[in-house]
């Protein structure tokens, strides 16, 4: 990749913000990631950072062990969560000179030409500040699809065609695309090929899997904007993918 700035919409899964083995946002996580999209941000690149972990965040406050089947529960852990989230990255993105924005997004807002205006004008307007970093997220608490479909997959897909960026990194926790010998793609040319590798397998916390991230990372190869499926929990990720030999799986354009 060349490189010159780039407008960058970043997703962060529930997986990777959370610990494995108790009911708690990692903090360490959000010290290095934070850290990581600083030090683009500070190169100059737009960053845009798409972020589950509400309904996470939600669940380990209320103190319940595991995801609810009830929509309206989900919801409810939603709204809990997600200040607790935004704490957290206005408290590490502060260390490094930033402010967080937070916004909202439901798929009607896209849908609708009205709103997504809107949107991409709201946008366009926080990115004129240098240091000010877009947390973009899901409107769980009203909103029913990204419950359901993903975790924020196809909403950074959204964001990415919105904005008109440059990459879509999606951050997993695991290292990327793998063919059946559970071995690293590196380069996808033609997402098609490959669709039958993408597997259903889900966190404790989150939803989608591999599978979500695969579509969503199509539609934003439709539109003109390659992507990145990666580790979050590996250090140096993001400044990777800036690189001619990105970490993780990169689709090609």
């Amino acid at each position: 990749m060349s490189e010159k700035r780039k407008r960058i919409v970043i997703k962060f899964g529930t997986g990777i913000l959370t610990k494995h083995h108790s009911n708690s946002l990692d903090t360490n996580q959000f010290r290095r990631l934070t850290t990581e999209v600083a030090e683009l941000a500070r190169l100059g690149h737009q960053i845009l950072l798409v972020s589950s972990g509400a309904v996470g965040a939600g669940l380990m406050l209320l103190k319940m062990r595991n995801r609810p089947k009830e929509l309206s529960l989900v919801q409810a852990c939603a709204a809990v969560g997600q200040s607790r989230l935004m704490r957290m990255y206005e408290t590490f993105f502060f260390r490094h000179g930033f402010h967080v924005a937070q916004l909202l997004l439901s798929h009607q807002d896209i849908d609708s030409r009205r709103r997504y205006v809107n949107a991409r004008n709201t946008l366009e307007r926080l990115l004129e500040f240098k240091n000010v970093i877009p947390v973009i997220n899901e409107n769980d608490s009203v909103a029913v699809e990204e419950l359901k479909l993903g975790d924020n997959d196809r909403l950074s897909a959204e964001v990415a065609i919105l904005a008109h960026a440059d990459l879509l990194v999606i951050l997993t926790s695991v290292p990327g695309l793998l063919d059946g010998d559970r071995r690293l793609i590196r380069r996808v040319s033609d997402i098609d090929s490959v669709a039958h590798l993408a597997n259903k397998e889900t966190g404790i916390y989150s939803t989608g899997g591999m599978v979500t991230k695969l579509q969503s990372v199509g539609m934003a190869v439709k539109a003109g904007i390659p992507g990145v499926i990666g580790s979050g929990l590996e250090p140096g990720v993001l400044s990777s993918v800036l690189t001619s030999k990105p970490r993780g799986t990169f689709f090609e354009v």
